[in-house]
């Protein structure tokens, strides 16, 4: 079932018209006045009963003995079929920040995941007929998405290029507002955005994965000092060879890359040990 336009009057139309016609009625016939009494009673009931008022960024949906005739979506004074049954719904834009799920991620670990989603109605019809409550429903298939997108992501990239929870949010949120489209398109509802607003190791493994994200920043700091210095002994040895200042063996290069390296490596201030033997001629 689609959205479809229902058929309405211009609200004034209709007042002007039922004001002209009662007065003719009393104007040309006005010995007939109490008989005209009580029809032209009726008449007013229903026409008033048929008139309805549709604000800015609502529709009307309207039924007529269980079937659906149309939507009324353009705000104004309108008036229609006075039995029709009508039930209005708002077409604004609606967010809500869901509860902070506590679930695996794709490597078992456990986490804190929640999410931002900003979504509107865009076909009445279905947003009334397919689903009980659209916003209900909206809540619970986001809670569900997000569920399903944290098994299928790590919390942290374990390989180069991996997509992960964390190291990807734009990627991430793509990929959550692809499932809610696909999961909310039947309740007539549009996702516009759908963000992560939280994201965290659960606290039984958040010292330990903070250990561990230290470890690694450890490791990756000592790599890039060991590189630099091996680096810079290269570069000294070359000098000195180049310049001609002094030929070393390879029992002395061997003896100052090792001093060279402790120096650049040691993460504490070296002490130089100066030999003050007189040297054997």
């Amino acid at each position: 079932m689609k959205e479809r336009n229902a058929l309405a009057l211009p609200g004034i139309l209709v007042i002007f018209a039922a004001l002209g016609l009662v007065a003719i009625s009393f104007y040309q016939f006005p010995q007939y006045i109490p008989l005209l009494t009580v029809p032209a009673a009726i008449i007013g009931f229903l026409l008033l009963k048929g008139f309805v008022i549709v604000s800015p960024n609502e529709a009307v949906v309207l039924t007529f003995f269980g079937k659906y005739t149309g939507s009324l979506v353009h705000n104004g004074f309108w008036w229609i079929n006075p039995f029709a049954g009508r039930q209005k719904i708002s077409l604004k834009i609606a967010n809500f920040q869901s509860e902070q799920l506590k679930v695996n991620d794709a490597h078992g670990n456990p986490i804190e995941i929640a999410a931002v989603i900003v979504w509107r109605v865009v076909d009445s019809a279905k947003a009334t007929f397919a689903v009980e409550n659209c916003n209900n429903f909206v809540r619970l298939q986001g809670e569900t998405a997000l569920r399903h997108l944290s098994n299928l992501f790590p919390y942290e990239p374990h390989t180069p290029g991996e997509i992960a929870l964390r190291s990807h949010p734009v990627d991430i949120a793509r990929q959550l507002r692809a499932e809610l489209e696909e999961r909310t398109s039947l309740a007539g509802i549009e996702i516009l955005e759908a963000q992560l607003s939280h994201l965290a190791y659960s606290p039984e493994i958040a010292q330990a994965m903070l250990r561990r994200q230290q470890a690694q920043a450890v490791l990756a700091a000592r790599q890039i000092i060991v590189d630099g210095a091996i680096g810079m002994v290269e570069m000294a040895l070359r000098k000195l060879e180049t310049d001609g200042i002094v030929q070393l063996d390879a029992a002395s290069k061997s003896t100052m890359v090792n001093n060279l390296l402790v120096t650049l490596v040691s993460e504490h201030h070296i002490q130089p040990v100066l030999s003050t033997a007189p040297m054997k001629s």
